[in-house]
């Protein structure tokens, strides 16, 4: 029996599904349809998860030359596959995606940050992060990233099927698919799963940046938004 990666009951984990350039920006291979809304919301949600000092489990796609898609995203040395600048905490480690199970024993005693890589879709098919989610322990899970209808879905009812809570935050998730995204939140309500807003979590903020996305939607609402930064939204 593999022993406990952390022998402390923590009492939420914020896990970051694949919040990565080609996924949230507009110039990106796999752009959602939500990306100024939700890029938003996961800024507001990692900072709140730096002040109050919430561990990150974080997953990204990784392909070494294509996907299977016509068009291809996250393919490995690319700027599309690297994650958002401010998805990113100082202390991080980061894991290739392999075959290998190994993990230190006091990862998350050591990093404030895990970034696990994938070459797929479900999370759980990569035996690496298999093993890190099923044996943490934690009060709840909170899930942010993309996309609804698929990387995040499949993390929330492995987590579930694991008997581990879960939480959706469902304003800091994207999606390609809004018909699909729907059932896939009514899928994980259905199994246990609890639907919240990032003002649930991390309260109402005056930060309403973007921040990384140059486009012109996102532009613009820059130049709307007030600039004043609450304690939870610095850094």
């Amino acid at each position: 029996m593999i022993r406990q990666l952390i022998g402390m009951r923590r009492k939420s984990i914020l896990v970051d599904i694949n919040t990565q350039r080609d996924f949230f920006l507009a110039s990106g291979n796999a752009c959602i349809k939500n990306h100024r809304r939700v890029l938003a919301n996961v800024r507001r949600m990692v900072a709140w998860a730096r002040y109050k000092n919430v561990p990150i489990i974080s997953t990204c796609e990784v392909y070494p030359n294509h996907n299977g898609c016509s068009e291809e995203y996250c393919v490995e040395g690319t700027n599309g596959q690297r994650k958002i600048s401010y998805t990113l905490l100082d202390k991080n480690t980061s894991f290739a995606a392999e075959g290998s199970t190994d993990l230190p024993f006091d990862l998350l005693r050591t990093y404030k940050q895990i970034i696990l890589n994938k070459r797929c879709i479900d999370p759980f098919d990569e035996p690496r992060i298999d093993r890190l989610l099923s044996e943490i322990k934690a009060h709840d899970f909170l899930l942010i990233g993309a996309c609804a209808e698929d990387a995040v879905k499949a993390m929330g009812l492995g987590l579930l099927q694991r008997g581990k809570r879960v939480t959706v935050v469902v304003d800091a998730v994207g999606t390609h698919n809004h018909e699909e995204a729907k059932l896939a939140f009514r899928k994980l309500e259905a199994k246990g799963a609890k639907l919240r807003e990032t003002r649930d979590i991390a309260g109402v903020s005056h930060l309403k940046l973007v921040g990384v996305c140059d486009c012109q939607s996102c532009q613009c609402q820059n130049k709307k938004m007030p600039v004043e930064i609450g304690a939870a939204d610095r850094g």
